[in-house]
């Protein structure tokens, strides 16, 4: 098998934008307004990710609750995978109401070796159109890496500190059933975001596994409560360290002196570091 075969692979998915998977993220997000919104109103940044969602039969589901490794994805045969971060080009606002398309392709396949062993990072590029549109109204990259089982002699990477200063702050109690909300909304089967017995005794992390895309989520929505009319034309996050339901994390926000970039960073209960991202505005 040579996972290079991969590159080049192409999928194309099609979803309308309604509104109950917004009002949903609302609620869930406590956003003071969660009703239904009418058609024409313009979804906030990553909420795409309601929709295209993730659709395979219970018979295709694998041990970890992804789908069984192969078909668009590469079979890569590493049994922890993790959303290691994304970047993202906002060409024009993504509304209620649109017909949408999803063209996803695998741009790259590499191979490396890590603290813990093998690490296998997949990229995949996916671009977003709008009612039969030619015009790409948002790009994506989506970066995944594949990961080899703990050992007992694995030895954690250093923790990085989280900045001391910034602008804005909140604080979120990462409990089950907002782990099972963000779930729901994205189709999401990964066990180790649910189920306690499965992250603990077969994957060895110590709690329940807070999305990173959740995180990411939560970084843009604390951007959009401190700056409500802000036009994002660029963002990217790195997810840097596991965060854990058994404690309360914090996302923060510093704009720069031009007010031309946002950094954002998640950090966990002991002030580590747990992503970092920037965000570049009109």
């Amino acid at each position: 098998m040579n996972l290079q075969d991969w590159i080049g692979r192409v999928e194309t998915v099609e979803d309308i934008a309604t509104a109950t998977p917004y009002a949903a993220l609302s609620a869930t997000l406590d956003q003071p307004d969660f009703q239904r919104p009418p058609p024409g109103t313009p979804l906030p940044y990553l909420w795409h990710w309601l929709y295209f969602l993730p659709i395979y039969a219970q018979s295709e589901i694998g041990p970890d609750g992804h789908a069984k490794r192969g078909g668009f994805m590469p079979p890569v045969p590493l049994p922890r995978r993790m959303w290691a971060g994304s970047d993202f080009e906002f060409h024009e606002p993504l509304l209620i109401g649109d017909a949408l398309s999803r063209t996803s392709t695998i741009v790259d396949v590499k191979e490396k070796s890590g603290r813990t062993g093998s690490l296998i990072f997949v990229k995949v590029r996916h671009e977003l159109r709008r009612n039969g549109s030619d015009k790409v109204a948002l790009t994506e990259h989506h970066n995944i890496v594949y990961r080899a089982a703990p050992g007992p002699d694995d030895v954690a990477p250093p923790p990085q500190a989280a900045p001391a200063e910034f602008a804005w702050e909140r604080r979120i109690v990462p409990d089950d059933v907002l782990l099972f909300r963000y779930s729901a909304l994205t189709f999401n089967g990964h066990r180790i975001h649910y189920d306690r017995q499965y992250v603990t005794e077969v994957e060895g992390y110590p709690g329940l596994i807070v999305h990173g895309p959740l995180i990411a989520t939560l970084l843009m929505d604390l951007l959009r409560r401190q700056q409500p009319d802000a036009q994002v034309l660029r963002f990217e996050f790195k997810a840097v360290r596991p965060t854990f339901d058994i404690n309360s994390f914090s996302v923060h926000g510093q704009p720069s002196a031009d007010g031309k970039t946002v950094r954002l960073w998640g950090r966990d209960h002991e002030g580590w570091l747990t992503m970092d991202a920037t965000a570049t505005l009109a």
